[in-house]
């Protein structure tokens, strides 16, 4: 394979690529604000700088001259080359920051061009902590400024959309955002106006910024020029957890973190897998994490909204299932992991054998796009049909209830679908139910059991293009064992960070279980083994062996060393 030096190591290489790309996808750090690997390269920050050169050859042999002491003669280039726009070719010689004080120098220099009009608010900026010019200035940057002149003014606090607000004055103009509108989501929204050092991003005229993935823009700003409307002030970076999961918004299963503070959830926002969502995140998904803190569902509950205890709250749904065996309609949800969903298959056919295995579509026409989001609303529908339920609607549903065979209906994981359904329901069927959320009309449930949602939970989930994802917990559930706590994120951008900090309040750790654990223990009531083992990697195993849709899924290790390498700056580029 080619070979080319940098700081005067050898590295191999084995397609072409740019000196950038390489050495990010090697961990040789090299500071940078425009490039970003899903997106044209202008070159314009100047940031990235080094010092190439290609050993010199005899014009008559062909052979390589030498130094004096043996080492090849380099042929440097007349003044540094950004390696964002540096091609890899054989015995490339390259000096970094490391090496070279002439490199050294000019990142200096450029660091010190852009703070020259660059606000000094980091203690107020919600990029602080995440910010690749502050990160760059403390590692690169000079040791003070010799600027003394009064600073230009831009417009601050410009909400550009519904979800994204500019503070002008800190843009650097690496023109991250505009190449975003105009490459990836292609609403060519913003654009660079103005002239000289006046200039900053905005759209048209009296036009709102309204893509529906102009928060990514978020994520790629290098700076605090642009800001979450909606996670503007809420929380610091330092003060969060983060955990690798999904988005379940959709059938794509866009990779995502979720960050967590006092065990609530504060933020998604994307996370690399160029297989299924790339960099990218659309705002609809990102924006649905209140839904995982408001109006859950922790403990039992019985008609009426009564709390009640576990065991005795079992025994009784036990009790209920062994009277109308049966008469038993099951209905699961494409919301479930596929290990909830082939619990449930296992349980049915213990229970009632006769009931069909259905659940409920959610499709939105015209909800998708060419992008990233899908007309169907569900994360799992590919799986629950691989495991071989059957999609049904409201009306089917209906004529099956109202033809008098089924007495109890057991709905699983669709908070949404059964709240359209509840009030059409004939009013002497009896519903045993697994939610998420206090759904309209929940009373009226006999019994409600409180599912614990994919961030509170193990679980797999098949997305549209067959590509099967486990997920892991995010957050604390009251009911945790030792095994979960070892997987629970501990990790921060502070390492020093306390795990457990002096703010955290109980009433926002929910009493709730994944529905394949509830079903067990009911099996267990019932004196219904369902021969599967009730500890979530022992049934993942299980499972992978089983399903051969599942034979790619990984299960997810919180390792320190991969959660920390993840660092600020990783955030900021998404690279």
């Amino acid at each position: 394979m080619p070979t080319i030096y940098i700081d005067g190591q050898a590295y191999t290489y084995e397609k072409p690529t740019k000196l950038l790309q390489y050495c990010l996808e090697n961990n040789i750090e090299i500071p940078f604000f425009c490039y970003h690997p899903a997106l044209s390269i202008p070159a314009n920050c100047r940031m990235c700088l080094v010092e190439t050169g290609l050993p010199l050859k005899d014009r008559q042999t062909g052979e390589y001259i030498k130094e004096p002491d043996g080492t090849l003669k380099i042929n440097w280039g007349p003044k540094p080359t950004p390696a964002c726009t540096t091609d890899l070719v054989p015995d490339l010689h390259v000096r970094t920051h490391r090496s070279s004080e002439t490199v050294r120098k000019t990142q200096q220099a450029v660091l010190e061009f852009i703070l020259i009009n660059h606000p000094l608010d980091c203690p107020i900026c919600d990029q602080a902590g995440e910010c690749p010019l502050q990160i760059w200035t403390y590692k690169y940057g000079p040791e003070g400024s010799r600027f003394e002149e009064d600073k230009v003014n831009k417009p601050k606090r410009i909400r550009l959309g519904p979800h994204v607000v500019l503070d002008a004055e800190r843009c650097i103009n690496c023109t991250r955002c505009v190449r975003f509108t105009s490459e990836i989501s292609k609403t060519h929204q913003l654009t660079i106006i103005a002239r000289g050092n006046h200039n900053y991003p905005a759209t048209a005229n009296g036009q709102p910024f309204d893509d529906p993935y102009s928060l990514n823009t978020v994520d790629i700003c290098p700076v605090g020029a642009l800001t979450s409307a909606d996670h503007r002030f809420k929380a610091r970076v330092w003060e969060m957890n983060y955990t690798p999961t999904i988005c379940t918004g959709c059938a794509r299963g866009c990779n995502t973190y979720a960050w967590v503070r006092d065990n609530l959830i504060m933020r998604f926002t994307p996370r690399k897998n160029l297989a299924v969502n790339a960099y990218w995140l659309c705002d609809e998904g990102r924006l649905d994490y209140p839904k995982y803190n408001e109006r859950r569902v922790s403990g039992l509950y019985q008609t009426g909204g009564i709390p009640v205890g576990w065991e005795d709250g079992l025994k009784e749904i036990a009790a209920l299932l062994q009277e109308y065996r049966e008469r038993i309609l099951f209905v699961g949800s494409a919301f479930c992991s596929i290990e909830s969903l082939y619990v449930l298959k296992r349980f049915a056919e213990r229970v009632s054998p006769s009931s069909p295995l259905l659940y409920l579509p959610h499709v939105q026409v015209g909800w998708g796009d060419a992008l990233l989001r899908c007309d169907d609303r569900t994360p799992n529908s590919k799986g629950a049909e691989a495991l071989g339920y059957r999609p049904t609607s409201h009306e089917e549903l209906l004529s099956l209830l109202s033809s008098g065979n089924y007495a109890l209906l057991y709905w699983v994981e669709d908070d949404k679908g059964l709240e359209n359904l509840l009030p059409t329901l004939p009013s002497q069927l009896l519903i045993v139910a697994h939610l998420y959320q206090f759904i309209e009309g929940y009373e009226r449930i006999h019994w409600v059991l409180p599912a614990a949602t994919h961030l509170e939970s193990f679980g797999t989930y098949l997305n549209q293009s067959g590509i099967a994802q486990t997920v892991q917990p995010v957050r604390q559930w009251q009911q945790m064992i030792p095994q979960d706590w070892f997987y629970l994120s501990k990790s921060r951008l502070d390492a020093a960070g306390q795990a457990v900090d002096k703010w955290r309040h109980p009433e926002n750790i929910p009493d709730c279980l994944p529905t394949y654990t509830l079903l067990m223990r009911i099996a267990d009531k019932m004196s219904q083994s369902l021969n599967l083992p009730s500890e979530h990697l022992a049934l993942w195993e299980k499972l992978k062996a089983t399903l051969p849709f599942m034979s790619q899924a990984v299960y997810p290790r919180l390792l320190r060393k991969e959660m920390f390498r993840h660092n600020q700056l990783a955030f900021a580029i998404q690279a």
